[in-house]
């Protein structure tokens, strides 16, 4: 059975997220989901990260986990963009 990367970067999301919300007064896991998460770059223009709701919060691990979906199906949408070009080249690429 193939796995998709879209699969993978929901799994990495998903793991970020888990780990930054049992972990997040530890500063080497704080800065680990504030490194890889997409979202919360953005997130210090729209709101004070220090003193955040954890309705806020739950936003932007939702928004991690899409962005990280979003990053595999990007990387499907390639594969198979590839390989079909490789399909009408005779597998010169």
């Amino acid at each position: 059975m193939k796995k998709s990367f879209t699969l993978y970067g929901t799994i990495i999301g998903l793991l970020l997220c888990l780990i930054h919300y049992f972990g997040h007064n530890q500063d080497s896991l704080y800065l680990l989901f504030y490194s890889l998460s997409v979202p919360a770059w953005f997130a210090p223009m729209f709101t004070n990260v220090y003193e955040i709701s954890m309705g806020k919060m739950f936003v932007i691990y939702v928004l991690t986990v899409a962005s990280w979906a979003l990053i595999g199906y990007v990387i499907d949408r390639f594969s198979v963009v590839r390989k079909e070009r490789q399909g009408r080249t005779g597998g010169a690429a």
